[in-house]
C-alpha cells in the first residue's frame, strides 16, 4: 500500500448539503444526558471548549459535577501509559464510580473512550470494560478515528495521515512500529481483526462509506446501524466535520429506534456528539497583573515530529535548555536519581527566578526495551523523572507547556497536583489550552496540553510566542 495523492479528496463525492448540528444539538439538550469521556491521554480535550476535565474519579466528586449536568465531562485516566491488565482495571474502577454516581444523581449519560487517531491505545480492551460494567455488552461498537484538525482521514475503510499533499497509510507511519502498541493494517477492518487477536474477522465488521454518508445521509447511517448484530464492531469512514454531523446525527436516529451504542473516537466526534461546533480558539489575553516574563516548557514526546519542533524552538536561541540523558537515567541508582533530580531543579529554577524562558526535554534518543513490558517500564522511568522535577520546582512560572500526551498527563496530576481544570479552547488546532483549579500547585496556572503528533515544525515556537506577547 502507497501513499496517494490529497487530490483524491476532491475526487469523492460532495459532502452533504444540509448543515446538521443546530438538530443534532437540539436532540442532544433534549435528552438531557451528559457525555462522559474517558479520555486514555490528555490530548482528547484538543478539540472541546468551555469543558471540564478530572483527573480524579471518586463518587462524590463524579456526583458534584454531573449534577450540574454538564453537556460534556471528560475524565483523564491517562491509561495508554499502562499495561493492559492495569488499565482495565482502571476503566472498571471509573465504571462504577461513573454507575454509583449516576444512581445517586439521577443524570444519564453517553459514554465515549476517547483515544490516539493514530491508531494506538488498548483496543478492544477498554471498550469491552466500559460496556462490561456499564451493562452495555450488547452495544454496537462504533470506531471514529478520522481527527480532521490534525488532517487524519478514513477513506475506503483505509485510515491515512495527510502529510504535505501527500496521503500516507496509517501503517506505513512511525505511530505504526510503536513499541507499546503497533499495528500492521491500515484498512480499518483488517486492523479490527489483528488488535482483537482475530475474535472479531475483518468480514464481520460493518463499515459506514463516504457514499453511505454523502449519498445516503442520516437515513442511510441509521439503517445501517440498525441492522447491526448486538456487540458488533462499525467502523467511520469521514473526511470532514460535516461527515461527523451526518453520521452523528444517524446514530440518534438509530438510537431513538431503540438501539445502543458505545463509541472509540478521535477528539474530532466529541463535541460533534454533543452539538457543539469543534475547535473553538483560544486567544491569549494580555496580563499585565503577572510581573515575570519567565515562562516553563517540558517535552518528554520522542516522536519524529515533536523533535523537529523542539529543534525549531532551540534554533531561535529564545530558551535556556536542560537535557534530561535517558540513557544515562535508567542505569543511575535511586540516590543518583534524586541527585540528578537537584540539579536540574536548581538549574531550572535559577533561570526561572532570572526571568528566563526554560525548556526541560529528553534526549531524542529513543531508549527501546525487549518487549512490550520494558517498553512501558522505560516510558513510566522517564515520565516520574520528570514529575519529579516539577514537584521540586518553586518558582511558578508564567504559563507552562507540556509536549506529549503521557508527558502532560502526568506533569499535570502527579507534578502540579491538578484535580480538576477548565478546557478554554485551542491555541492552535490540535492543541488545547487549560486553566488549572485554584488547589493545584500553580492555582490558575495557563498549561498548554501539546500533542507529540500535532503541528508543523514551527507550531512549538509559534505557541509559545502567542502567550509570551500576552504576558509582556
Amino acid at each position: 500500500m502507497s501513499t496517494i495523492s490529497t487530490d483524491l479528496l476532491d475526487q469523492l463525492p460532495p459532502e452533504y448539503g444540509q448543515d446538521l448540528l443546530p438538530e443534532i444539538h437540539a436532540e442532544f439538550k433534549q435528552a438531557g444526558k451528559t457525555l462522559v469521556v474517558l479520555d486514555d491521554d490528555p490530548t482528547g480535550t484538543q478539540t472541546s471548549y468551555d469543558i471540564t476535565v478530572l483527573t480524579q474519579w471518586s463518587v462524590p466528586l463524579l456526583v458534584e459535577e454531573l449534577r450540574k449536568k454538564p453537556a460534556v465531562l471528560f475524565i483523564l485516566t491517562n491509561s495508554r501509559s499502562m499495561a493492559e491488565a492495569a488499565a482495565v482495571q482502571l476503566t472498571e474502577e471509573i465504571c462504577r464510580h461513573l454507575k454509583e454516581a449516576i444512581e445517586i444523581c439521577g443524570q444519564q449519560i453517553i459514554t465515549i473512550s476517547r483515544s490516539d487517531s493514530t491508531l494506538r491505545g488498548h483496543f478492544p480492551a477498554e471498550v469491552d470494560a466500559m460496556a462490561r460494567v456499564l451493562g452495555q455488552t450488547d452495544a454496537i461498537r462504533i470506531i471514529v478515528p478520522a481527527f480532521v484538525e490534525g488532517g487524519r482521514y478514513t477513506i475506503e475503510d483505509i485510515h491515512y495521515i495527510k502529510e504535505q499533499d501527500e496521503l500516507v497509510p496509517v501503517s506505513q507511519t512511525p505511530f505504526a512500529r510503536d513499541a507499546v502498541f503497533g499495528y500492521r493494517h491500515s484498512n480499518l477492518r483488517e486492523w479490527v481483526e489483528e488488535k482483537t487477536g482475530g475474535r472479531v474477522k475483518a468480514g464481520e465488521v460493518v463499515s459506514v462509506s463516504l457514499k453511505d454518508i454523502r449519498l445516503g445521509g442520516p437515513q442511510r447511517v441509521s439503517e445501517k446501524l440498525l441492522a447491526c448484530q448486538p456487540g458488533q464492531v462499525c467502523i467511520v469512514n469521514a473526511t470532514s466535520n460535516r461527515d461527523l454531523e451526518v453520521f452523528i446525527r444517524g446514530v440518534q436516529m438509530a438510537e431513538q429506534a431503540g438501539q445502543t451504542c458505545i463509541y472509540r473516537t478521535s477528539a474530532t466526534f466529541v463535541p460533534i456528539r454533543a452539538g457543539m461546533a469543534p475547535g473553538k480558539a483560544y486567544v491569549p489575553q494580555l496580563d499585565s497583573a503577572t510581573s515575570s516574563s519567565n515562562s516553563l516548557i517540558v517535552v518528554g514526546s520522542y516522536v519524529p515530529k515533536t523533535t523537529s519542533q523542539l529543534q525549531y524552538l532551540l534554533d531561535q536561541g529564545s530558551h535556556r535548555s536542560i537535557e534530561v540523558d535517558v540513557s544515562k537515567l535508567l542505569h543511575l541508582s535511586t540516590e543518583e536519581i534524586a541527585s540528578y533530580h537537584q540539579a536540574i531543579v536548581q538549574q531550572a529554577d535559577q533561570w526561572l527566578s532570572e526571568g528566563a524562558d526554560v525548556v526541560i526535554h529528553t534526549s531524542r534518543q529513543l531508549e527501546v526495551g525487549q518487549d512490550v513490558e520494558s517498553n512501558l517500564k522505560i516510558n513510566s522511568q522517564v515520565s516520574e523523572f520528570l514529575v519529579g522535577v516539577v514537584q521540586g520546582m518553586t518558582v511558578r512560572p508564567s504559563f507552562m507547556i507540556a509536549k506529549g500526551g503521557i508527558t502532560s498527563s502526568d506533569l499535570a496530576t502527579k507534578g502540579l497536583g491538578v484535580q480538576k481544570a477548565t478546557v478554554l479552547g485551542q491555541i492552535i488546532p490540535g492543541v488545547p489550552v487549560w486553566k488549572l483549579d485554584p488547589h493545584s500547585k500553580y492555582p490558575d496556572l495557563i498549561y498548554v496540553v501539546f500533542p507529540g503528533n500535532v503541528g508543523d515544525d514551527k507550531a512549538l515556537t509559534n505557541v509559545y510566542l502567542q502567550l509570551k506577547t500576552s504576558k509582556n
